[in-house]
């Protein structure tokens, strides 16, 4: 038996390893409180149930689609880029894939080749150095400024494609508008090309989200923006995102995706049209921020975390600093004493932070198992 090379040496995704072993355990009858990613307590909008439902009581037969998507489907997609976020798109520059993961694969595939840079800010959602390093690409780690201004993009190490994330996962910033134009102008000065991931559009508290895209040239530049329903509309498990991109780009995408997974399902499309239809769902932010908020003052009073305010997302970015540096250490000890998972900042490209996702239990859950952090790292804080 043989294990290729380029796999053997590629370490399973943090995040998702992660949550493996909190099903593990809880398969062996151990109550795990799993803070490591986030799961919304929401059912999907009700229009999505009930555009499923149809599709299923009325729809004799379900077939293939087109690879990049059912030519409705796209349109669809085009119309919310136009009224959510200021786009004007065809349909031949979308392409509908099995979640946001698939529509990073993809782009990085069709966008470079093995041996060029990819530009990504730490802490960094742990799939971007992931897929990278799959596909023999040089993730260069930059500190995410406090601000994006023309300095701090200047000081940025030259890149063939930079990653953004917008909000940003983990530490819940939202780029401001002059911030977007700044990188804009950074991008077509140094010709990088730009892949911009706004899966968390609609998650944020209060700052207004731009999209790169309505800044700059995008058809031009060769921006990618990719989108998901995962969080935006609690269909996590429905593996459901698009990517918009100049037509080449999206030709480009869809000549891979074919021999892979060829067309998302159709009852996927399905649901994806009914989703962002739907709209934004404020009463899913009004309690993310209550919950945000809640955990928030428990822990201000904590001497051994720091923990900023977010503007948006399902998680709470830790400084532990102070009581040490090997998250990784820190995290495993968590989970074998107090059985609680979290993720270490380590994978996120920064030691000596944590991540906690809030939004997957009901507060009483969510409440004891910060209890257990507080707990458990005021132990380490006596014995130092």
């Amino acid at each position: 038996m043989k294990i290729s090379r380029r796999i053997a040496a590629s370490r399973p995704l943090a995040t998702t390893a992660m949550h493996g072993r909190v099903e593990a355990f809880r398969n062996e009858g151990m109550g795990i409180i799993d803070f490591s990613i986030a799961i919304s307590h929401f059912s999907p909008p009700a229009p999505v149930l009930d555009a499923v439902t149809r599709a299923v009581q009325e729809e004799r037969t379900m077939p293939y689609t087109g690879v990049a998507g059912a030519l409705d489907v796209r349109r669809s997609l085009c119309a919310k880029l136009e009224r959510e976020n200021g786009i004007a798109a065809e349909a031949d520059e979308i392409i509908v894939t099995n979640g946001a993961k698939q529509a990073l694969y993809q782009a990085l595939y069709a966008m470079t080749d093995p041996g060029d840079s990819v530009l990504i800010f730490k802490p960094h959602w742990p799939a971007y150095v992931t897929t990278c390093q799959l596909l023999g690409l040089k993730p260069i780690l930059a500190d995410l400024p406090d601000t994006l201004t023309p300095e701090t993009l200047a000081a940025c190490p030259r890149a063939d494609l930079v990653i953004v994330n917008n909000p940003h996962n983990p530490t819940g910033k939202v780029y401001a508008k002059e911030e977007l134009g700044h990188l804009c102008a950074w991008s077509h000065l140094t010709k990088a090309q730009v892949i911009v991931d706004e899966s968390y559009e609609h998650l944020s508290f209060g700052p207004a989200h731009t999209s790169f895209a309505t800044l700059c040239d995008w058809r031009a530049l060769g921006v990618v923006t990719i989108f998901s329903a995962s969080q935006s509309y609690a269909m996590m498990g429905w593996r459901l995102g698009f990517a918009l991109g100049p037509a080449a780009i999206a030709e480009a995408m869809q000549t891979l995706q074919g021999p892979i997974t060829a067309a998302a399902s159709h009852l996927a499309q399905v649901a994806l049209v009914a989703a962002f239809d739907s709209g934004p769902q404020q009463h899913m932010i009004d309690e993310y921020r209550e919950r945000r908020d809640t955990v928030l003052r428990h822990l201000v009073e904590v001497p051994w975390i720091e923990m900023r305010c977010p503007d948006s997302g399902p998680y709470l970015w830790g400084d532990v600093r102070s009581l040490t540096t090997d998250t990784e250490a820190f995290a495993e000890a968590l989970l074998a004493e107090e059985g609680v998972a979290i993720m270490p900042g380590d994978a996120l490209g920064v030691p000596g932070f944590i991540r906690i996702g809030y939004i997957c239990d009901d507060p009483v859950t969510l409440m004891e198992g910060v209890r257990r952090l507080v707990a458990f790292g005021d132990r380490l804080a006596a014995d130092k």
